[in-house]
């Protein structure tokens, strides 16, 4: 799951060696939180206009983590 949010996200951005993801463990309801960072220069990239482009990365790591029986949750930091 991690190197699929990576793999998207680097190929948004311009600086893809910038892209990190920290996960955190699950909380009490299974929910694996993951957190996206990026250059500061490439933020506009990765939220999009109306956070479009954020929104659309939440739906395919949700159902990616639906396929393998788990919920997670991505923020941009």
């Amino acid at each position: 799951m991690k190197e699929l949010l990576i793999t998207i996200a680097q190929g948004l951005v311009e600086d893809p060696s910038a892209v990190r993801v920290d996960v955190d463990e699950p909380n009490e309801e299974g929910t694996v939180v993951y957190h996206l960072h990026v250059a500061e220069d490439d933020m506009g990239r990765v939220i999009g206009k109306q956070g479009r482009i954020a929104k659309a990365i939440r739906i395919v790591m949700r159902a990616a983590a639906t396929r393998n029986n788990g919920k997670v949750s991505v923020e941009i930091d």
